[in-house]
């Protein structure tokens, strides 16, 4: 288990975005620090209002967006346009090419949101985007699944890579258990909030684990949290 604090992540504000990369991205380069599994990037944005990514090009990506508070717009050159708040998560398949843009559509709010990439299971498929809505009760002292591979339901995306990501609220006190098959991955974020790591290890606020060799997981909220939690091979 290697746990990397909130503060040791790579920062920049450049007014209209503040945000926080897990990984080697952009003008952050980090030779030992580019993926853990097929998970390329995790950046933890904030946008300030009426602000945002203009259209630009992306392949052979699957970029997986998790909105945790304002609105995001997306537009792609497929003529997809969305707008997506908590509750909601947007996948887009990059494939063999694709243009889009995200952006802040409020005037008032900032949007918080968690961007993730994925090395897509095979290339040269065809672009594709999809926005998807969850019910945040469900998130309650359990994993919901909010992307996966073979969704099981219309609330969870479908990503072209055998993983699966999970959100939950767990209340103080009580505990979770995660269970995988041996050989694959763990990558733990909270989101906010206190967890201990199957009664050893601490995480905080934005603090993130990269867990492998350890096929069952226990977690146990010290006070109110909210995680993230993706099962990789």
């Amino acid at each position: 288990m290697y746990i990397y604090r909130a503060d040791e992540r790579y920062h920049a504000n450049h007014g209209w975005l503040d945000t926080y990369f897990s990984f080697s991205f952009a003008e952050y380069f980090d030779p030992n620090n580019m993926n853990f599994g097929p998970l390329r990037v995790l950046n933890d944005d904030v946008i300030q209002p009426l602000r945002g990514f203009g259209m630009h090009p992306h392949q052979e990506m699957e970029i997986v967006t998790i909105v945790l508070s304002g609105q995001l717009k997306h537009q792609d050159s497929l003529g997809n346009e969305a707008v997506t708040t908590f509750g909601g998560v947007q996948r887009m398949s990059a494939g063999t090419g694709i243009v889009h843009s995200e952006v802040n559509p409020s005037a008032t709010e900032p949007v918080n949101l968690l961007q993730l990439w994925f090395l897509p299971e095979q290339r040269g498929i065809a672009p594709s985007y999809e926005k998807t809505t969850y019910d945040i009760a469900q998130l309650k002292n359990q994993l919901l699944p909010v992307v996966e591979k073979n969704p099981s339901s219309p609330n969870i995306a479908h990503i072209h890579q055998d993983v699966t990501i999970y959100l939950s609220d767990v209340e103080a006190g009580n505990d979770l258990v995660f269970t995988q098959t041996n050989g694959r991955r763990i990558f733990l974020f909270v989101i906010e909030g206190e967890l201990a790591i199957n009664d050893k290890a601490k995480l905080w606020t934005h603090d993130s684990a990269r867990i492998t060799e350890t096929p069952s997981l226990k977690m146990t909220a010290n006070s109110d949290t909210r995680l993230m939690l993706i099962d990789l091979p």
